[in-house]
Formats: C-alpha cells, structure tokens, sequence
C-alpha cells in the first residue's frame, strides 16, 4: 500500500505499470461494490438499525469497507499523481513547444529565403566575376600587342571594380561588371594630377596633364633613345606624338571622352582576335566618359561590361579616374575624379575576412530596398564599411545576421538625423593599413556626404521621412518576406 515515489516527467514504464495498477484496483473496487450491492439485496426487506446490528456482528463487512476505503483512497491519489501533473506540465510543454516550434519556422523559413536569395547571389556574382576579369585579362593582353610599336596610351591589367566585384549587387538582374583600367603616360611623357581649384562640381577633381620628362642616363644615348625633354628638335616619331596629342588630349591635358572614343575603337579591333569573337558578337553601347558594351557568354547569357579610366596617385589605391557624380549635371571633357573605387574593393576582398562572415548579406539586404528614397547604394555601403571597421569580424557571423541589420539601421538614422555621414577614407583612422591611401589622407578633414542635408532643410525632412518608411519595409520584408 506504499507506493515507490516517482517523479512529474513519468516514463513510459512508469505509465504502463500505473495503468495496471489502476485496473487492478477498479476490477477490484468493482467486485467489492457487487459484492455490497449483493449484501445490500439480500438484507432488503429489512430495517437499517437490524441491518446495522447484522454488520455488526458480521466482522468481513467491516473489514471489506476498510479496504473498499483504502482503495479508492490509493486510486485517487494514483490518479491525481500520474495524470494532473502530467496533464499540467503536458500543457506548459505544449505550449512552450508550440512557441518553439512557431519560432524555429519563422527562423527557418527567414534562414531558407536568405539562404536561396541571397547566398545564391553571392556565388553567383564570385563566378561571374572571375569570368569577366579573365575576358579583360585576355583583352589588355591583346591590345597591348597592338599597341606595342606604337606612341600611345600604355594599358595595365584591369582591375575589378564596384558592387559586382565586392560580392554584392543591388539588382536581381541586370548586373553590369564595372572595371577599372589603368593608363600610363607614353614612353618619354608622364602624368601630372593638377587639381582643380574651381571645386564647382561634387567630388575632387583635377586635370592629367601630359608632358615630357627627362629619359636621359650617364650612359651616351644609342641609335633612336632620345630625351624628348632635351632633344626637342629632333623629328623622331614626330608625327605619332602629334598624333597622339590630336586624338587624345587637348592643350597637353589628357581629355576623358576623346580617350573613351579611343578605347572603344581600339575593344573593337582587339576583339576581332577572339576566337569566339564569331559566335560572339561584341555589341557596343553608347558612352561619353566610358567603354560600355555586351558580349554572350557560352550560354548565351549576355554580360555587360563598362570600362572606365585612370591614373594611379603614386603607389596608393586612389585613383583619378574618368568615372563622374551622379549629381553633376556637366562635366567638362578634361575633368577627372578622384575615387576610391579600388580601395573599397580592396577593403571587402582582401582585408582578412574570413568565409562565412554575413557583411555582405547584410549589405546585399539593405541595398535592395533603397529603390524609390532619398539614399544611394554608396551611402548604405559607407553606413556597412564604418560598422565593418568598428565590429569584430567573429560579429558578423551567421546567428548574428538580424542585429547587425538593426545596427545598420540604427547607424543609418542618426547620421540622418544629424545630418552627418563621413567618407570612409577621408580623415579615418579606423581605415585598416592594408589600404595603401596618399599621404594626408587619414589625417584630413572629414568629408560629409550628407552636407547636401544640412543647407537644405526640406531634402533633410524628406530624408527623415524616407527612413521611417525604409525601417518599415525592412520590418516587412523580414517578418512577411514582402517588401
């Protein structure tokens, strides 16, 4: 009549054995009230008090209730034991299951969607990447055996640029692979960067120009190798350097769009060596301060293809390039632009991120859902590079993907608010010294990209409001997968 004490989780043996015990004992209970029913029978006709006095003198009768007491005593304590606390913590663990469960198919699904529309992505722009630097490789080589005999531009491998070479792309479709060729000045000339004193368009810019330099060395010159610096009069290859000055430059400053037109002459003469060049066509597209054009790959998926210009600033990774704002209504022929473009590169590939850090994931994320507000694809990328320099790199993992997101976000608003987001390069300290910059550079003065806020008080209202609404698709996007 002791029972062994057992626990609230019961097991399954456990179960079982009660479940017996608990039909035993109703057979049981069953069998004493038939019997007492039967007593009961037998005994009517007659007063309770004889009844009584009969039971008295009987002893079975109350022996029998004693343990007809006992056992329905035990029954219901053998109940209330394996079944209310069980039905009781069933219903918490249901519950807390349920939750659970809620939660791991929302997380799930939301790990699901990143993973088929974002990780695909990524992949997919790595290998479209690496098939493009290869085409330029080969174009560069080619043309540069073109060039070889000849007075003119000295072409350096291209370099990946932009989004598509970072990792990310703001665009489903409809990528376009951005590269950055650089130029050196012609055997005999070189390059000086004359910056621009005006400052009257957005950006730092300056003029290239184009001028000779002294070649000469202790050694007696030989045959041809003349010093154009002090052998002015000499009619050496006369007619190529004004050639070259004609179609190139205008007044010794090296000019963007007749240095563009160049280029796409010389793609199309380069591209006539391909062995695919049949089954693939090349298709130009129209450019003042570029080389755009689209070729079809062996699957005949069409790429596109922009190329753009520059010169390196010493041994930096900054460069003068033909590539202008997106804010400039006109931009003088001779005008070219400092860019960062191959440091940011440098910085997302090559500055010790490991494999399976999420930066990307959040920049690709956040860039999608900029179409139709008041901030560019730069300005999210400079918010990410700021957070990616200030937060470990064991912080952008893949359980950490939603705070970093509201970080962005947080980040985001209060240079909104304050009206204050800087470069990246200018005046940071926290660039890594992976990232080779010109001298000044880190200690110059901060350059604000949201100056445009602070001079004008409605642009920075709509701002406000653009970010309210940008927080809110965001939150859609993530809780419903809609944007």
């Amino acid at each position: 009549m002791a029972p062994q004490p057992v626990s609230d989780a019961l097991d399954e043996v456990t179960r079982q054995r009660l479940k017996q015990t608990e039909l035993q004992l109703s057979l049981e209970t069953t069998q004493l009230m038939e019997q007492l029913e039967q007593t009961h029978q037998g005994q009517y006709g007659f007063a309770w008090g004889a009844m009584l006095l009969h039971g008295l003198q009987h002893w079975q009768f109350w022996v029998a209730a004693a343990v007809l007491v006992l056992l329905l005593g035990l029954l219901w304590w053998l109940r209330k034991r394996s079944h209310e606390p069980d039905h009781s913590s069933g219903e918490e663990s249901s519950s807390s299951n349920n939750e659970q469960v809620k939660v791991e198919n929302e997380r799930y699904d939301f790990v699901g969607f990143l993973d088929k529309h974002i990780q695909w992505q990524v992949q997919n722009l790595a290998s479209q990447s690496e098939t493009a630097k290869k085409l330029m490789d080969r174009f560069v080589l080619i043309s540069q055996k073109i060039l070889a005999e000849s007075f003119s531009l000295v072409l350096q491998p291209a370099i990946g640029v932009g989004s598509s070479f970072e990792g990310w792309n703001p665009c489903e479709k409809d990528i376009t692979h951005r590269m950055l060729v650089p130029l050196k000045a012609p055997q005999g000339y070189s390059f000086h960067l004359e910056p621009d004193t005006a400052q009257e368009l957005p950006g730092r810019g300056f003029h290239i120009r184009v001028q000779p330099e002294c070649t000469c060395s202790g050694e007696e010159p030989t045959g041809d190798v003349l010093c154009f610096l002090h052998h002015p009069e000499q009619e050496w290859r006369s007619d190529e350097v004004t050639n070259f000055f004609d179609h190139l430059c205008t007044d010794h400053y090296l000019d963007v769009e007749k240095t563009a037109c160049w280029f796409c002459h010389l793609m199309v003469s380069a591209w006539s060596f391909f062995l695919l060049s049949r089954s693939q066509p090349l298709v130009m597209l129209p450019s003042r301060r570029s080389c755009k054009f689209e070729v079809r790959n062996c699957r005949q998926k069409i790429l596109t293809f922009e190329l753009i210009f520059g010169v390196q600033q010493g041994d930096s990774d900054i460069f003068v390039t033909s590539e202008t704002s997106p804010d400039a209504v006109f931009t003088p022929s001779m005008m070219w632009f400092e860019s960062c473009a191959v440091a940011e590169v440098k910085f997302f590939r090559h500055v010790a991120w490991k494999p399976g850090s999420y930066h990307l994931h959040c920049l690709h994320l956040c860039t999608r859902i900029l179409l139709g507000y008041s901030f560019s694809t730069y300005i999210m990328k400079t918010v990410v590079m700021h957070l990616m320099a200030s937060t470990p790199q064991s912080g952008w993992r893949r359980r950490h993907f939603l705070l970093r997101l509201g970080e962005i976000m947080r980040y985001l608003g209060h240079c909104v608010e304050e009206r204050c987001l800087n470069h990246f390069f200018f005046g940071n300290e926290n660039v890594p010294e992976e990232i080779v910059l010109p001298p000044g550079f880190r200690e110059a003065e901060p350059l604000n990209l949201f100056q445009h806020l602070v001079e004008d008080t409605a642009a920075h209202a709509k701002a406000l409001r653009d970010f309210d609404k940008l927080k809110d698709k965001l939150a859609r996007l993530l809780i419903y997968g809609k944007r």
